[in-house]
């Protein structure tokens, strides 16, 4: 799996989110039979203040979240519960964008009392989930989402963060 990460906020690198992101999406991957190695994603770490602009710009809230995901291609299935298709190698091997934000991640780490490096773990493989075609708007799919999360994250020897 490639990522190309953009730090834009040096505390990522000090964290070292490019083996946690590597680590979370090859997993992620794994675990729904595609080959990591056929795809790509684009992350970008940033702060809280970066972030809020694009949450404002492509959700109209003007706040700081912890992840957000743009896939390159709508994979979302029309029936609610039901599994993505998953994507078909070619020659494109763009998943989509990633971006996320430090001080949240912080934040939210430190508030539920787990390790910052579980927690970006945990929104990883969330993120990555969106790119591929989850999601957690109708309670079916949410459900299924919240289940793969804990599949994936057990897998990698985290606990259930729900």
């Amino acid at each position: 799996m490639q990522i190309d990460i953009l730090y834009e906020d040096d505390r990522w690198e000090a964290a070292g989110l490019g083996p946690l992101a590597k680590r979370a999406a090859e997993a992620t991957l794994l675990h729904l039979g595609i080959v990591p190695d056929e795809w790509e994603v684009s992350l970008l770490a940033c702060d809280d203040a970066r972030i809020a602009v694009l949450n404002e710009d492509f959700r109209a809230k003007p706040t700081p979240t912890n992840v957000l995901s743009w896939p390159s291609k709508e994979r979302a299935p029309d029936d609610p519960g039901a599994v993505p298709d998953l994507p078909e190698p070619g020659p494109d091997p763009e998943l989509g964008d990633i971006a996320i934000a430090y001080d949240t991640c912080a934040r939210e780490a430190a508030a539920a009392g787990k390790p910052m490096a579980d927690h970006v773990t945990h929104l990883i493989v969330h993120a990555l989930l969106h790119l591929l075609g989850y999601d957690h708007l109708r309670d079916q799919d949410a459900t299924l989402m919240e289940a793969t999360e804990v599949a994936i994250l057990g897998k990698l020897g985290l606990p259930d963060p729900y």
